[in-house]
């Protein structure tokens, strides 16, 4: 029986999308203190002309939608175990979703200008 709510259907699948969204969202923070390391004092220049690049913001995007991922399936996660109340249960992770898209589409605007 495939649950309606999960990623993937597949509690293997969903663990191993999330550990590799965690590894998405290491190395892009990883990147970013090393470039605050390396841009002391930060200048908005500097950071204009990091985001000026396409990578840059494909790559935050990524991040981005690695969040989103990440976070769906762990709340999914803590709904489904703490939350018995099956209505109470649909209102958070309708909530949640609404949420994860919105910071998404937001996210997504701020970074491409739109």
């Amino acid at each position: 029986m495939v649950k309606a709510t999960s990623l993937s259907g597949n509690g293997l699948r969903d663990w191993l999308i999330q550990r590799a969204t965690a590894v998405i969202l290491l190395i892009y923070l990883l990147f970013l203190v090393g470039f605050l390391a390396m841009h002391t004092p930060l200048e908005y220049a500097d950071w204009y002309a990091l985001f000026k690049h396409t990578s840059m913001r494909i790559f935050t995007l990524l991040a981005l939608l690695s969040m989103v991922y990440h976070t769906w399936i762990g709340m999914w996660t803590v709904f489904t175990d703490y939350i018995k109340y099956a209505a109470f249960r649909g209102l958070l992770q309708g909530l949640t979703i609404v949420a994860l898209f919105s910071y998404l589409i937001w996210g997504a605007s701020i970074v491409w200008g739109l």
